[in-house]
């Protein structure tokens, strides 16, 4: 079983982000948003003094419980429940560092079988009890956090023991797996066989497959994978009237698509237990280049003439200029001989390319297949970039994206350690909208800042490209204002942000989820006789409200 992570951070315990290696890290930060990361200035609460509740688990139910999955897999365990009850949003961080904890699980389930989940699901219902799935608990949404006001047992269900690859027809390229499998088990039982899946989501390590069905998640390779919507075929679901099972077959037509109801529905229809997903076989080849442009607006001009051409790259992302600045605030101690190709470079593109390096920004794009087909694929996109003023600078950056493209998330500790918010939002939006969105949320978040007097920081990279647009990821940081609350002050950012989108015709969120965080903004988003839909469905299919109530609307 994968190990938890931290009960008051991201990852496992003693991994961390660091500053020490990246020399020029501290004083971009310390000009940037006026921080001094040399020193933690503030640290989670003791464990010891969180005062965890005693659990409310009736003992009709703990008997029925211990019954559908044995008394080994049924914890109350103040520590198992405290990592279960919230998810790895900054709000979820900042309230648990502050030992804010409104309502825990009762208990935490871990069935094995689809027969046990089936099981718990009865007696949660025979009993009036809560039921909220549990993959890795890496949902930076409020997915997973039972409702506060909530007076009835609440049971955390953790799928980590549905964790095998069942099946592989190669014929097909369709593998039935288990939904409580992480990433990392999922690529390894999968390679055995020569196939992959090609989800790779920031949360890779720590996330699930049932969770990345859950919340229609995206992965870093979605341009050539298809994201997870697109990759589940077939599920089983378990719901309170009995399994629901969604054959994998390409297409059909026998009305609205059960299959897409399931999809970004957060538990609330049920528990996934199994799903059918397509997979290829490993490619020959695989390479990531990192590329140069002008500005952010020559970038996204090139993603969309890629997205428009007849060549298919895996990874398509650009940086604006203040995260190209951060990327390269982050770099390790150099050579003398890395030192020397720097200012070349910088030269070059200065007096020969008319460059601002201010301006420039950081690009990578991947590949992947035969050699023969990665050679005319790198051949036809740099043509692309090239009229667009882009300059391939190699490999190297991209081996380096490729080796940390996992390790954004302990950054957000290590600032809130120093007394500084971090966070991120992310939308997606058609290809002619797409500069306006980004100028628009850009204004926002500054306006936010200004509000709150405080000096802050916001980029953005556009990390998914499709036919008809692309998602646009931003991330922000400040330190609060002095005496400010950091969690109010969070608020307002955040809202700004997401106000933005919605104002400007882009979506709510593009893989994270609604949950808790985004609901406000759903009817901006789907509109008004959307959301009644959904509250039809929701209700008509749980109207005891006992699978992972609160969540999306």
């Amino acid at each position: 079983m994968p190990q938890a992570m931290k009960w008051w951070g991201w990852g496992l315990e003693g991994i961390e982000f660091t500053h020490e290696d990246k020399p020029q890290l501290a004083g971009f930060i310390r000009e940037r948003i006026g921080l001094d990361i040399t020193t933690a200035t503030a640290k989670p609460a003791r464990f010891e003094d969180l005062g965890v509740p005693e659990p409310t688990l009736p003992e009709a139910l703990g008997d029925a419980l211990r019954a559908a999955v044995g008394a080994e897999h049924v914890s109350v365990d103040p520590l198992d429940r405290v990592i279960h009850a919230r998810g790895k949003s900054i709000r979820d961080l900042i309230r648990t560092r502050r030992a804010d904890l409104p309502r825990v699980p009762d208990a935490v389930l871990r069935p094995g079988t689809e027969e046990e989940v089936a099981a718990v699901l009865a007696a949660a219902l025979e009993h009036d009890a809560v039921v909220i799935p549990f993959g890795g608990g890496s949902s930076i949404s409020g997915s997973i956090e039972p409702p506060a006001e909530e007076t009835r047992p609440v049971l955390s269900v953790d799928m980590s023991r549905l964790d095998r690859v069942l099946a592989i027809d190669p014929a097909s390229r369709l593998a039935r797996v288990q939904a409580g499998v992480y990433g990392p088990d999922l690529e390894q039982q999968l390679g055995a066989q020569g196939f992959t899946m090609g989800h790779f989501p920031d949360s890779f390590t720590h996330s699930t497959l049932g969770g990345w069905i859950a919340t229609r998640s995206s992965g870093m390779q979605s341009d050539r994978y298809g994201d997870v919507a697109d990759i589940t075929k077939g599920l089983r679901v378990v719901t309170p009237t009995g399994t629901l099972v969604v054959q994998p077959n390409p297409t059909m037509s026998t009305g609205p698509s059960i299959r897409e109801m399931v999809l970004g529905s957060e538990g609330r229809l049920g528990i996934i237990t199994e799903a059918t997903v397509q997979v290829r076989r490993l490619p020959a080849e695989r390479t990531i280049l990192g590329y140069l442009f002008p500005t952010f607006a020559a970038g996204l001009a090139a993603m969309e003439e890629i997205a428009a051409s007849e060549y298919t790259p895996s990874v398509t992302r650009v940086s604006d200029a203040p995260e190209t600045q951060f990327s390269f605030a982050t770099r390790k101690a150099s050579t003398l001989l890395d030192t020397v190709q720097s200012k070349a470079l910088q030269l070059f593109l200065k007096k020969r390319k008319g460059y601002d390096l201010e301006q420039m920004c950081l690009s990578f794009i991947g590949y992947e297949g035969s050699p023969e087909h990665v050679k005319a694929q790198r051949k036809g996109v740099g043509r692309i970039v090239g009229r667009h003023g882009g300059l391939c600078i190699g490999a190297s950056p991209g081996v380096l994206y490729d080796q940390k493209k996992f390790d954004t998330p302990y950054i957000r500790d290590f600032l809130l350690d120093r007394g500084a918010a971090a966070d991120v939002s992310e939308t997606a939006m058609p290809w002619s909208k797409l500069q306006a969105v980004h100028t628009a949320v850009t204004a926002a978040g500054h306006g936010a800042f200004a509000q709150l007097g405080v000096q802050g920081y916001l980029m953005c990279h556009l990390s998914h490209s499709y036919h008809a647009g692309a998602c646009l990821y931003f991330t922000f940081a400040f330190p609060p204002s002095p005496g400010g609350d950091m969690l109010a002050e969070y608020d307002v950012v955040k809202q700004a942000i997401q106000q933005a989108f919605v104002d400007n015709g882009a979506t709510l969120s593009h893989h994270h989820a609604v949950g808790t965080e985004h609901a406000q903004w759903l009817q901006e988003d789907i509109s008004a006789p959307g959301v009644r839909l959904l509250g039809a469905l929701f209700d008509g299919t749980d109207p005891g409200r006992n699978l992972n109530p609160g969540k999306i609307v």
